[in-house]
């Protein structure tokens, strides 16, 4: 039972980053139409700013609040310079210029820090530990999946009580209607950007937060494994990126942890061959439909 514990809590707490990072994925598709690949680089950039800050001596708690500005701000300078010129290009086009995008920032970053390790020392009562269930939880841990859900419920409340929510729905459901009332289509764009920086942003800190040990590198197969979790939720719908976070990371975990010892690495394999079995009967994802997440 407490090795199950232990499985359970690890799945929960990396769900959690994988849910932040695909309902960041989500939105920015459900307003624009298109995949932004360099949103796995928003959660390196926001750890590696949080790095530099703490070790120019800047109290954790404001190193973390201007780790997140910076994000925010890397995210609206990637959709002004390089999305916001090609937005009626085709997809192609728009693929393209994704995946150069995430591969400058990975490499501008390499190019800054070097490609080693870096260690994150983060308070100490972050690291205290106590018992759950048999297994050993830190308090890390706990804010890990209280941010998750405080900006999941703060992510629904924005889209479903504000004006400015009610626009990006109106835009994502009927771009051109939306054009027509006078919903200025940049600003909305923008500000999906900044929520979905912000979400990366988070992310970033507390994976890193948590394992320690982060590099140029880290975003990219947080990204990738996210963008899977949208994808098996149904990409564009919120229930469905934060169910697919927890499963992808149940998966994960759980086969890790119960595969032979001889092909137990291969657990992300193992983890995707379940993920394209189900895509094979579900399409469109768990969630999806022909609705967005304005309707979730």
């Amino acid at each position: 039972m407490g090795f199950f514990s232990a499985q359970l809590i690890s799945a929960i707490k990396l769900g959690s980053i994988y849910a932040l990072v695909a309902i960041g994925y989500s939105i920015v598709y459900s307003i624009m139409g298109m995949i932004n690949f360099a949103h796995g680089e928003l959660l390196m950039v926001a750890t590696f700013a949080l790095w530099v800050l703490s070790n120019a001596g800047i109290p954790f708690g404001v190193a973390v609040v201007l780790a997140i500005l910076i994000t925010v701000l890397f995210g609206i300078l990637i959709e002004r310079i390089a999305y916001r010129p090609i937005r009626n290009a085709g997809e192609a086009t728009q693929i393209i210029t994704s995946l150069a995008v995430s591969i400058f920032l990975e490499a501008l970053c390499q190019a800054i820090f070097n490609s080693s390790s870096k260690a994150l020392i983060i308070p100490d009562f972050f690291s205290k530990t106590f018992q759950i269930f048999g297994t050993t939880v830190s308090v890390i841990d706990l804010v890990t999946l209280a941010c998750t859900a405080a900006l999941t419920v703060i992510v629904v409340l924005i889209l479903q009580k504000t004006s400015i929510g009610k626009a990006m729905r109106a835009v994502a459901d009927n771009p051109e209607a939306a054009d027509l009332v006078g919903i200025d289509k940049n600003r909305i764009i923008t500000v999906a950007f900044i929520m979905g920086s912000v979400l990366a942003a988070v992310a970033g800190i507390l994976y890193s937060g948590k394992y320690t040990s982060f590099s140029n590198d880290m975003g990219f197969m947080l990204g990738v494994k996210a963008f899977i979790a949208a994808v098996l939720g149904g990409l564009g719908s919120l229930a469905g990126a934060v169910a697919g976070g927890y499963i992808m990371a149940v998966l994960e975990v759980f086969f890790s942890g119960y595969l032979p010892g001889n092909v137990a690495s291969y657990q992300t394999a193992f983890t995707f061959i379940v993920l394209i079995l189900v895509l094979l009967i579900r399409p469109n994802g768990l969630f999806g439909s022909s609705s967005n997440w304005k309707r979730s």
